[in-house]
């Protein structure tokens, strides 16, 4: 029995490995046919610019929202074509104060800007619920409270969403760490965030059209989310089930990837378990929800994004558990048999099996290692000495944390389902 749970989890290894080098190869592809330099000062006027309304999430923001509003305000789009709303969600704070403040100078003068002091409920998706009702423009754009937009960020999003309006419903960016050298943890979160956008986004576009919309810096098509019946009230992450019904209805989400916006990432272990549990239980949730969509009559797109979250999100990760504790094990077992004669090595050194294991290990830390070098020369100033150390050490250490985090979120979902109690609690994630 313990024979074929080896041969599995190899098995599972190599599907991640052919898995991996797909998507790596799709976003190369991107890469080398799209990143080509773009003269910003003379950028060509669209063939129309749609009226947009930009709405600014904050929930105790006064650290970060001046920055933001500031942003969007300088936007390199026509002023009378852009509404604000900014909504100081059940603020304890400065936030609506520190906003009103900002836009009494006379630069801001006649601009489509309104401050509202929400108390209602259900979370960042009640919030756009509520905005979705007074929006004016034919798109919604989202940035969070701490996430400022480029200057040309919203030109590049309305420019994807104009090559195919039909088909494109959402447009979303690339998000930026803009306290990546804060410490240790930024720095990793920054691999992982570089890694991402810049390989598994521009690979699954390329090869199968897919876009994911992210929590902020994105725009959305207001008439198609009012039919989809809006945001799901109260959901942990309404960026991913707001995704999936876009799919659902065979629209697409298009990757505008010179749009980017710089946000800030947590810098505590504490910030960053609680908001990466927090995004793990709600995809594990929406996953749930559509995994149906596999055996119905769903666009094959819906049908390819069910089966990479749940490889992602279940098949490689008990994999990855398994294979983690079989190493770890092994270790110890070897160390300690002169000690415990009765203790042994599931794995006995130089067996078939643990060299398939050991050339599994080496191809997939291998494989990381390509795939956040070319990520990283492919975003300027980002490939330099300092951040291949930093790669080298957090595959062994942040990488984990992926797992620790994953196996969290669905203990909370087990315990939620045996009591029939959501314990759901939400941990603001501290500015600096």
């Amino acid at each position: 029995m313990i024979e074929h749970l080896y041969i599995l989890t190899i098995l599972t290894i190599w599907a991640s490995l052919v898995l991996t080098l797909v998507t790596l190869a799709g976003g190369v592809t991107f890469l080398l046919t799209h990143l080509r330099r773009t003269n910003v000062a003379r950028l060509p006027e669209l063939s129309r610019y749609p009226r947009v309304t930009v709405v600014v999430p904050a929930h105790n923001e006064e650290r970060v929202i001046r920055e933001t509003v500031r942003a969007i305000l300088g936007l390199h789009y026509p002023a009378d074509r852009l509404e604000v709303l900014i909504y100081a969600d059940n603020c304890q704070d400065r936030t609506a104060e520190r906003v009103r403040d900002l836009l009494q100078r006379p630069k801001y003068a006649g601009r489509q800007v309104r401050v509202i002091e929400r108390t209602g409920s259900g979370g960042k998706a009640g919030m756009l619920n509520d905005a979705l009702k007074i929006a004016t423009g034919e798109y919604l754009g989202v940035y969070d409270a701490d996430a400022a937009p480029e200057h040309n960020a919203l030109y590049f999003l309305v420019q994807k969403v104009l090559e195919d309006p039909e088909r494109y419903a959402a447009a979303f960016g690339r998000n930026k760490t803009r306290n990546y050298q804060q410490n240790f943890l930024t720095r990793c979160i920054n691999l992982e965030i570089i890694n991402t956008q810049r390989i598994q986004h521009t690979g699954l576009w390329q090869l199968f059209k897919i876009g994911r919309i992210p929590g902020t810096n994105f725009i959305i098509n207001r008439q198609m989310v009012t039919d989809l019946g809006g945001w799901h009230h109260g959901a942990l992450t309404e960026d991913t089930a707001i995704s999936f019904s876009l799919m659902r209805a065979g629209k697409l989400i298009a990757l505008a990837h010179r749009a980017e916006a710089f946000q800030q990432e947590p810098e505590t272990l504490f910030a960053y378990y609680n908001q990466r549990k927090r995004w793990a239980r709600g995809n594990y949730e929406v996953l749930g929800a559509n995994l149906k969509h596999l055996l119905d009559r769903s666009p094959w797109r819906i049908k390819v994004e069910v089966l990479y979250y749940l490889c992602t999100f279940f098949w490689f990760n008990a994999a990855i558990v398994l294979s983690n504790g079989l190493f770890v094990f092994n270790g110890l077992a070897t160390v300690l048999q002169g000690h415990v004669p009765l203790l042994h090595p599931a794995i006995a050194m130089g067996e078939t099996l643990s060299i398939l294991f050991l050339l599994n290990w080496v191809a997939m830390f291998y494989l990381y290692i390509l795939q956040m070098n070319i990520a990283l020369a492919s975003d300027y100033g980002q490939a330099t000495v300092v951040n291949f150390l930093y790669s080298l050490v957090a595959y062994f250490t942040y990488s984990q944390l992926f797992i620790a985090v994953s196996l969290a979120a669905v203990g909370d979902i087990l315990r939620d389902k045996l009591t029939g109690k959501r314990h759901t609690h939400w941990y603001k994630t501290q500015r600096f």
